[in-house]
């Protein structure tokens, strides 16, 4: 009688098959059955049967390994009270939409990546989140990064004039002016880190607001189907770019 699949099987299927676009197979030896009958349980013979299925959801699939990855990180052994915890998620996750500067940046990388199409629109909100995670740790560590303020607000600047003036650049130029702005957003996020705060869940918290501010991005430039669409998302991405040069000139 044929078996559901079980929750490892699912997983693999749900992650493996959508995170990189190609999962090899894999080979390795089972336990033998009856008469030394090499018989491969149902998982197992899925997970051999991981062919290249298109990515789908990437970026839903790579945010939560990221988050999966945070909670596997090692934690102090000093404990925290439940007030730290939930100040530590709320802090980190209102971080990013309290300051203007960072929720414009982060609004025009969702936006700038529907505008270059689909393959980009995945894959910038992927890398920024990522990056920028590495960047609060360095900003938790209390390692110090030049000129963090005019960073962030030159990537508002930035993004926001390449969606202005329709620039589409190759898909790799893209991912690493993304990549390199998401350090200075980063660490100013891992540096205003609140001493009552769990580190780990402040982590968790920013990296989930971004998300949806990537998400919220996407969903305008999704309007470049249409004629008059197209025209929406480049004003966004001047104003978006207003804003940036107000930040960078001290003018908000």
């Amino acid at each position: 009688m044929r078996t559901q699949p079980g929750i490892a099987t699912n997983l693999l299927r749900n992650v493996v098959g959508r995170v990189t676009p190609c999962a090899p197979q894999l080979a390795y030896p089972f336990a033998n059955g009856a008469h030394e009958v090499t018989r491969p349980t149902r998982t197992q013979q899925d997970v051999m049967n991981l062919h290249c299925r298109g990515t789908r959801h990437p970026f839903a699939a790579s945010l939560g390994l990221l988050l999966l990855f945070l909670l596997g990180l090692p934690v102090t052994a000093a404990a925290h009270t439940e007030a730290g915890t939930v100040d530590g998620f709320v802090s980190g996750f209102t971080h990013p939409i309290s300051g203007l500067d960072h929720a414009a940046a982060m609004f025009a990388v969702g936006l700038w990546g529907a505008f270059l199409g689909q393959r980009a629109m995945w894959m910038l909100p992927v890398v920024f989140p990522v990056v920028m995670a590495f960047g609060g740790a360095l900003g938790v560590l209390g390692i110090p990064f030049p000129v963090v303020d005019t960073g962030i607000a030159l990537s508002g600047a930035v993004l926001g004039l390449m969606v202005a003036f329709a620039v589409k650049p190759p898909l790799w130029v893209a991912t690493i002016i993304v990549g390199s702005f998401a350090v200075f957003h980063g660490h100013a996020h891992g540096t205003e880190l609140p001493e009552t705060a769990d580190a780990l869940v402040y982590s968790i918290g920013f990296v989930i607001s971004t998300g949806l501010l990537h998400l919220s991005g996407i969903a305008l430039g999704l309007l470049v189907r249409w004629p008059w669409g197209r025209g929406v998302v480049r004003a966004g991405g001047a104003v978006i770019a207003l804003v940036g040069f107000g930040f960078l000139f001290n003018l908000l």
